[in-house]
């Protein structure tokens, strides 16, 4: 499987001590250049500027040779490079959040999941208490409604009966 992330759900998992779950769902993940870049940028805190300093070895960082359109101009570097990346690689999945990057990526055919997908996805696999994990998720800036949050934990209890 060919996983492109995009930083958000990188900044998040790490966030919240998860971040060995994409290991774990998915063996390896490429980010391009522009991510990497911001996970170590001024505005990254210490955390994801340290995990960064000491990448896995299951990440790896690829440039990507294509240049967008201009529909892509409204995002940002890394959710840019993301989606180039994932089209240049005919990826499996491409992880991002940002609304307007999903759709983005919707409209190349792209299929996409985000944190809360990885999470959901992890808890069908029984590697964590989906619960509790987003509750450590909702401590950090991620935005999610309570009406999501108790939708996915609906979703997954049905799941598990």
């Amino acid at each position: 499987m060919i996983i492109i992330s995009d930083t958000s759900p990188l900044n998040y998992l790490i966030l919240i001590g998860q971040e060995n779950l994409l290991f774990e769902l998915f063996g390896r993940v490429i980010i391009p250049q522009a991510v990497f870049d911001e996970l170590q940028s001024e505005g990254a805190s210490d955390q994801i500027r340290d995990w960064a300093k000491n990448l896995p070895e299951w990440i790896e960082i690829k440039q990507t040779g294509l240049t967008g359109d201009s529909s892509l101009d409204i995002l940002d570097a890394g959710e840019r490079e993301a989606i180039l990346l994932a089209q240049e690689l005919s990826a499996d999945l491409l992880l991002v959040d940002d609304k307007q990057a999903r759709q983005a990526a919707l409209n190349f055919s792209l299929a996409i999941t985000g944190t809360l997908g990885i999470l959901d996805r992890a808890a069908r696999e029984k590697l964590i208490d989906l619960k509790t994990v987003i509750k450590k998720l909702q401590k950090t800036s991620f935005r999610i409604s309570d009406d999501l949050v108790q939708k996915i934990l609906d979703d997954n209890e049905a799941e598990k009966e």
